[in-house]
């Protein structure tokens, strides 16, 4: 169920494409281990593209917030959902059209770069709404967007993330509002983020990717997203995807590779063995008993979180129900 190399993974494909919430920083903070593993993959040869969903600032800024992290970065490497929007919305007007903004800088910016300007007024006479995350944005913003969308304008969304961390927890994302608008209104948006195609056409345009691998931390988004488009996927554990949520993963939800972090770029995937009553790898072995996930042994992070995949996702393919594991706990490490 997950896929073995014989090489480090960053040794396998032209472009390691990152999602950046949960996978390299969480708010203001970087995620344990990942700028040191990303220096060294870099170090090593390989590209990075930082691809994210989160719409509300340009490359330039994300990148200058990366380097801050310690995670070499530059603009060019940074592929966001409003340029994808902007590039689905270029094709849809005419050049110099006034597109109504719901959303932040980022969406300014990816707009004018393909000639299109934002604008926030119906005097503007905008011939299309893009929406997407924009903290700071007027509620009042928001409402004179619903009414155009409402009207009929053709409508695009950079996302539909229902959630999205913050240093403060897990806060509520750009797909709240589009699902607000779309209750409003009765329409549904184009989007351009992942999961759908635009945002990794996107990415395979700007850096010109052959064999690229999205790594990420929402399965809904960053994996399902990646097997759609047909790339391998990492899947790490440093977001808002937890143990119940992985366990309970439908076979179209579920990564190529897992690893609790950023680390596992730099290591050749090793994935278990089914024993005689359960699974194994690495000093770990578990079964299921009366539906729970029982463990036993010990071993390396990565390994433990393999086992748990591997043995839950058996279980709920053969008895059409996720295991219990109430009583797990992953190791430190």
């Amino acid at each position: 169920m997950l896929k073995a190399t014989d090489r480090p993974l960053m040794e396998l494909h032209d472009v390691i494409a990152l999602d950046l919430d949960g996978v390299v920083y969480v708010g203001p903070n970087v995620v344990d281990h990942a700028a040191q593993s990303l220096r060294q993959a870099r170090a090593h040869g390989s590209r990075l593209a930082f691809m994210t969903n989160n719409a509300s600032r340009s490359p330039q800024e994300v990148a200058d917030h990366l380097v801050e992290l310690g995670v070499p970065a530059e603009p060019d490497d940074v592929v966001t959902s409003a340029q994808a929007a902007a590039r689905v919305l270029s094709t849809m007007v005419a050049p110099s059209s006034p597109i109504y903004l719901i959303g932040g800088p980022g969406l300014v910016d990816a707009l004018a770069e393909h000639g299109l300007r934002a604008v926030t007024s119906h005097d503007d006479n905008p011939v299309a709404v893009v929406q997407g995350y924009g903290p700071d944005m007027p509620w009042k913003q928001v409402v004179l967007g619903a009414v155009l969308v409402n009207q009929g304008l053709p409508w695009v969304a950079t996302n539909t993330d229902r959630s999205i961390p913050l240093a403060a927890g897990i806060g509520p994302g750009n797909g709240t509002l589009v699902q607000l608008i779309a209750d409003f209104s009765g329409r549904v948006p184009i989007v351009a983020g992942k999961p759908e195609r635009a945002l990794f056409d996107e990415t395979i345009i700007r850096l010109a990717a052959q064999s690229p691998l999205m790594v990420g931390d929402r399965n809904d988004t960053d994996i399902v997203g990646a097997r759609q488009v047909g790339w391998d996927s990492l899947q790490v554990m440093t977001g808002v995807t937890g143990l119940s949520e992985l366990v309970a993963l439908a076979p179209s939800e579920r990564p190529t590779y897992l690893c609790a972090d950023l680390r596992g770029l730099l290591t050749v995937q090793t994935v278990p063995r089914r024993a005689t009553t359960g699974w194994s790898l690495g000093g770990w072995d578990a079964q299921v008993s009366d539906g729970e996930l029982v463990f036993d042994g010990a071993g390396g992070l990565d390994d433990w979180w393999r086992v748990v995949a591997c043995a839950a996702w058996d279980y709920a393919d053969n008895e059409g129900e996720p295991v219990r594991t109430e009583a797990l706990v992953a190791p430190a490490g």
